[in-house]
């Protein structure tokens, strides 16, 4: 009986540890996932948090992230030189982080085959949580690459004009971040209907 209630007291110890190895699996595919989608969004950025926006800029087909520096100079008067420079310098870290980008997917589908797998393992999960934080890592810094390369060929009005418009492009999204909370709040804690 002694043996029995002591299997049982072990067994009961073990079952928290593993929900926390479980969910710590569960927040690192998560983690992978959000970053995957994140990379995915769209939009123009120089900056912003960290390099999160920075990341948009530089985001999707070499096509794409062209037109999205195009559209990021006008009404700067920048010069076909300067269009020439920054196309060339945004399309190669769109290339770069592309493949970034694929090396992540691969990082994600191995979360989820540690997630998946009889038994968890922790040694596994610690080692993928590293290889994806240095992933991020290496993605920043070449975004932060990308955008001060940018920013030598701009000079320092054109910096300005782009810090002016990002400050309203905050002010608007704050804005916009506020109006869907005090929806949020007037519904008693249910989510807003599509």
């Amino acid at each position: 009986m002694f043996e029995a209630g002591s299997a049982r007291s072990a067994s009961a110890a073990a079952a928290p540890l593993m929900r926390w190895m479980t969910m710590g699996v569960l927040v690192v595919a998560a983690a992978s996932a959000a970053v995957s989608a994140h990379a995915q969004g769209h939009g123009l950025g120089m900056g912003g948090h960290g390099s999160a926006s920075g990341m948009m800029m530089f985001n999707g087909p070499p096509e794409h992230v062209a037109r999205m520096a195009e559209h990021m100079l006008d009404g700067l008067g920048a010069t076909d030189a300067q269009r020439a420079q920054i196309k060339q310098i945004t399309q190669a870290a769109a290339a770069d982080l592309k493949a970034q980008r694929d090396l992540n997917r691969g990082l994600h589908d191995k979360g989820m085959q540690i997630f998946t797998a009889p038994t968890i393992d922790a040694a596994a999960a610690e080692s993928l949580r590293q290889q994806m934080s240095a992933q991020r890592d290496q993605a920043s810094k070449r975004v932060l690459q990308a955008m001060l390369d940018v920013a030598q060929v701009l000079t320092p009005e054109q910096r300005a004009k782009i810090g002016e418009r990002m400050k309203q492009r905050q002010a608007v999204m704050q804005d916009r971040m506020r109006r869907m909370q005090s929806m949020h709040g007037e519904r008693g804690g249910e989510r807003p209907k599509p």
